[in-house]
């Protein structure tokens, strides 16, 4: 009997659990639960919620981007953008700190620190920072640019950065990736920072989805008690 409902309070448990698991809250119009889960495998932290914290919305300048995502903590940002003959691309970034109006270069001078990464979901491909073994050690240093005037900024090529109007992207593949690559677009691959009009933007801070409560698996225990004292008394009634 203990085995039945010590199992049946796990199952329940359970349940509870995984209804919040992965969860996109605030909706999203660039991202679905597969592209979650890839973000999930890169980032290699497990499973998390993504909040959606900025959408960019028509008129909309970096003012309001960092109004809303300034001190939110560790953030992706997903773009959808195109290029000059017309091809769609899914793009975006990893930025392991808080996104703030002033203070420049956020720079990683430990390779511990090099945590932040780009990827392509279109190719599907990541990029991630370069680290201090490269024969120019502190070339993968510079991890985001923070200030009022532009948008989301990765690296110093750019490697990938909104202008302030949140209208234009650029791509030059500097800090990020592979150093062969010198100059490319993580997006297109194309050579020397082309243009992209941005088509869409969002912004997602993480959360560790929650472990059930402690009130919640007593109540669920309580719940299986309570089935099993009405099926007892059913037989022996």
């Amino acid at each position: 009997m203990k085995t039945i409902i010590a199992a049946g309070i796990l199952a329940l448990a359970g349940i509870a659990g995984s209804a919040t698991a992965g969860d996109i809250i605030g909706g999203s119009n660039l991202l679905d639960a597969g592209r979650q889960a890839q973000l999930e495998r890169w980032l290699g932290a497990g499973e998390f919620n993504l909040n959606n914290v900025y959408t960019r919305e028509t008129g909309d300048t970096s003012v309001d981007f960092h109004a809303a995502a300034n001190g939110k903590g560790a953030t992706f940002t997903l773009l959808e953008v195109s290029n000059s003959v017309g091809e769609s691309f899914l793009v975006g970034g990893y930025n392991p700190q808080s996104w703030d109006s002033s203070g420049g270069w956020h720079t990683t001078e430990r390779d511990w620190q090099r945590t932040a990464f780009l990827f392509n979901f279109t190719e599907p491909a990541v990029y991630r920072q370069l680290l201090s073994s490269y024969v120019l050690p502190s070339q993968g240093q510079f991890q985001t640019f923070n200030s009022a005037g532009v948008g989301p900024m990765f690296g110093v090529g750019p490697d990938l950065v909104v202008t302030g109007n949140l209208d234009t992207a650029l791509s030059w593949q500097l800090s990020y990736g592979n150093p062969l690559d010198e100059g490319m677009s993580i997006v297109d691959r194309s050579i020397g920072g082309q243009a992209l009009r941005v088509d869409g933007m969002e912004v997602f801070s993480i959360s560790p989805v929650p472990e059930p409560a402690s009130t919640a698996m007593l109540l669920a225990g309580i719940g299986v008690l309570g089935l099993i004292a009405r099926r007892k008394r059913r037989l022996l009634g």
